[in-house]
């Protein structure tokens, strides 16, 4: 649920009230009444108009910006993999793979004088 005040971008228009689309707006209102479709109520300082929208046509502004530096990121890594002729990592990133680390064994193999030692170091603690 977003907070009132919060700026947002119009990124749909589900009732086809000729907002306008991808212009910010601000959160001015909830709609609370149950028998609405409309969720809240904004505010656009460039048409100089408030509109009541559902909450599927509005997202945060943040949120947008997120994605899209998400996804320049991405490219970016894209354009570095093929001009390294890096397989590995071009691989990773079209699957959607995260980043692999090197995973540490949960189990070591201790020699037995180790092994005495940790036991008697937490029995001491």
């Amino acid at each position: 649920m977003l907070k009132l005040g919060d700026k947002i971008i119009i990124v749909g228009d589900r009732f086809e009230q000729n907002l306008p689309l991808e212009e910010y707006g601000y959160l001015i209102a909830y709609d609370r009444n149950n028998d609405s479709a409309f969720d809240y109520i904004i505010r656009v300082p460039k048409a100089n108009r408030q509109y009541y929208v559902p909450a599927s046509d509005v997202e945060l502004e943040e949120t947008l910006f997120g994605q899209e530096a998400e996804r320049i990121e991405r490219e970016a890594l894209i354009d570095f993999a093929l001009a390294t002729r890096n397989e590995e990592l071009f691989r990773r990133i079209m699957n959607g793979e995260e980043a692999a680390e090197p995973e540490e064994s949960g189990k070591e193999v201790l020699s037995r004088e180790e092994f005495i030692r940790q036991v008697n170091l937490k029995a001491w603690i």
